[in-house]
């Protein structure tokens, strides 16, 4: 059956080329998971308030490993992305942007982020939300972002204010946590 309108992005553009370094400011970096940041990913996972927002935790070192292989595939697969939020002066991960729910052919993606106890409060998750979403919108060529996250997390709420996601509405009781269902804000930004 033919197609009628064209993909936004070509297949392959993701896969043909490596995962970028991604400049945010004169502090931060992003750049792809190395092996050796499992003992921080491993950390993330077992903060108590990062374990509240997410369905896994991460017993092992192997296991963060594990975590950290699955990106590579998922780059290749153009369906997610994840990178490091890395403090330029320690090359040491502080958190977590990635991109999910990557459609090429719609020029969309859903945004995600965490920060590490130790960095909060000091605006990392807003500044490196910016700086993939400027990414995402000129390089890429994705025409929307999504950012979703559970209507009692307050912090992600303002992360998602402060980096420019307008607020569109509510999904009720649509992602089950550990505590039950949540209601989900729907905030997003466009390319304009």
């Amino acid at each position: 059956m033919p197609i009628i309108v064209e993909p936004a992005q070509r297949p392959g553009w993701l896969s043909d080329r490596d995962q970028p370094h991604i400049d945010v400011d004169e502090r931060l970096t992003l750049r792809p998971w190395r092996d050796e940041d499992a003992p921080q990913v491993r950390a993330a996972f077992d903060s108590p308030d990062i374990q509240r927002w997410h369905i896994r935790r991460m017993d092992t070192d192997a296991e963060a490993r594990e975590w950290i292989a699955a990106w590579s595939t998922r780059w290749a697969a153009e369906t997610a992305a994840s990178w490091a939020i890395v403090d330029i002066s320690t090359d040491r991960p502080v958190g977590q942007v990635g991109l999910r729910d990557i459609s090429l052919f719609d020029a969309t993606a859903a945004l995600s982020y965490w920060v590490l106890p130790s960095a909060r409060g000091m605006g990392v998750a807003p500044r490196a939300t910016v700086g993939l979403a400027r990414w995402a919108f000129d390089t890429m060529g994705l025409q929307r972002l999504g950012l979703n996250h559970s209507t009692r997390n307050e912090p992600s709420c303002r992360v998602a204010g402060k980096a420019g996601f307008d607020w569109e509405g509510t999904l009720r009781a649509a992602v089950r946590h550990a505590d039950g269902w949540h209601d989900m804000h729907v905030h997003a930004r466009v390319r304009a």
